[in-house]
């Protein structure tokens, strides 16, 4: 009964798994070229907005700070797609990255906000305190996921 360890994996697929796979990568092509004409957008837009904020400091710095951010999540995203045609699968490590910019891309707007806005009421001054320590812990926890990430593809290799 050898022989039945040696037999090559029999396809049960109605699909040839080849077709379903250049199908996948049609569609991971698309949606990265999807990705890339969004980041171009995004870049021109911010720009645009950039000239025209009015003052420049400090809402305007804010603002072009918050685009930059956003528009490096895109490429990220972009970048894990691309990494996908190489690798062959969706890497954790760049997931946790991406969560990282954005969680710290909100803490810098919620933290923009408190300085800029005069008043605030206790409660919505309250509720944006909770925000920022909210963020400050995910941002703790996915620096962790990846030091965790990091370690076991250090013990594995």
């Amino acid at each position: 009964m050898a022989n039945n360890t040696d037999k090559k994996h029999i396809e049960t697929s109605i699909i040839p798994i080849k077709y379903v796979d250049l199908v996948e990568d049609i569609f991971h092509a698309i949606l990265a070229l999807a990705l890339f004409v969004i980041g171009i957008g995004a870049f021109f837009y911010s720009i645009k907005r950039l000239i025209e904020t009015t003052p420049f400091f400090p809402n305007g710095m804010i603002q072009g700070v918050n685009d930059i951010l956003f528009i490096v999540i895109i490429l990220e995203i972009l970048r894990t797609v691309i990494s996908r045609f190489t690798d062959g699968v969706y890497q954790l490590d760049k997931f946790l990255i991406i969560g990282v910019i954005a969680a710290v891309r909100h803490i810098l707007t919620v933290g923009a906000s408190l300085t800029l806005t005069a008043q605030k009421t206790d409660e919505a001054f309250r509720r944006a305190l909770y925000e920022l320590g909210l963020n400050a812990l995910v941002v703790i926890a996915l620096v962790f996921a990846i030091f965790l990430s990091k370690a076991a593809h250090r013990n594995k290799g």
